[in-house]
């Protein structure tokens, strides 16, 4: 997600919140938050906001400090009205609806570091989302190359056999590279995967020729390791050969922080988050009746 997308989106966020003087708590209101997440019937942003109160009870958080059912008195038309259920959500509340969101939707992939983040600055949401992506691209790959595992066992190759698959693999990707030896270009452990240690664009690079590797090998039923990497190093000399096009090498790409390190860093923001999200005012004698637009 670009910059200048990021600061569109953002202002939107920031023009919904709501704020309580006495209680010093920012809070949105459910129905601006579903339209600004992209849901299009309240209903079935309603079972989003139920998922997220139910884990916000599985992690022993009290749920009313952070999500308070009020309602809203509408007008319909010719001067009639009719009250509607809202909620009334603090910055944690909205997380977690985000992160029961889809992620591939560009709105939920902003709110779910938006929210995270506790200081509004662009910069700081722009670093998370950035951060998000890599951590998304990992696991791609992680599940890509498992699959290619169990292909090739299928077709009666071994752990070992896979191992030198995928090193053929990253020597094509790498330019005549082989793992060991860009691991001791970026500075990597030999017990570390190469992978945790590759900024995004390396990552996907290698998941597009992993998963290439494993349509071929179902459509075409390859059999055998030599047969099986002939496949995957075409594939990653293929892949190569595109970002050549567009003047990039992969092997020249400078490394990224231990990905390891940000998702501990990331758990331990979240964890944070309930506390300085503060929470929700008392609920008003009438029952929490918001008679507002």
């Amino acid at each position: 997600m670009n910059k200048k997308r990021v600061s569109q989106i953002k202002e939107q966020f920031d023009l919904a919140i709501q704020s309580d003087e006495t209680a010093k708590v920012e809070f949105w209101y459910a129905r601006e938050l579903m339209i600004l997440l992209g849901y299009e019937r309240w209903e079935n942003f309603d079972k989003a906001i139920s998922r997220a109160m139910d884990s916000c009870e599985t992690s022993g958080i009290e749920v009313s400090d952070h999500f308070r059912e009020v309602t809203k008195m509408i007008e319909t038309g010719k001067g009639a009205h009719r009250s509607i259920k809202d909620y009334m959500l603090t910055r944690y509340a909205c997380y977690l609806i985000a992160q029961n969101g889809d992620p591939k939707k560009e709105e939920i992939a902003f709110a779910q570091s938006y929210f995270a983040v506790q200081t509004r600055k662009q910069e700081l949401i722009e670093e998370r989302i950035a951060l998000i992506e890599r951590t998304e691209a990992r696991g791609r790959l992680r599940e890509s190359e498992k699959r290619l595992s169990q292909n090739i066992y299928e077709r009666g190759v071994d752990d070992a056999g896979f191992g030198r698959i995928r090193s053929k693999g990253d020597q094509a990707l790498f330019g005549g590279h082989t793992t060991m030896e860009m691991k001791a270009r970026l500075g990597v452990k030999d017990n570390r995967p190469l992978a945790d240690f590759l900024p995004t664009l390396t990552i996907a690079a290698k998941n597009l020729a992993t998963e290439m590797t494993n349509y071929n090998v179902e459509e075409k039923d390859l059999q055998g390791e030599h047969a099986i990497t002939g496949e995957h190093v075409q594939n990653n000399l293929s892949v190569r050969e595109m970002l050549g096009q567009r003047g990039i090498k992969p092997e020249e790409l400078p490394p990224s922080e231990d990905i390891k390190k940000l998702e501990r860093r990331v758990k331990s923001q979240e964890k944070k988050l309930a506390a300085q999200a503060g929470k929700l005012p008392e609920s008003t004698a009438d029952g929490g009746v918001d008679n507002g637009e």
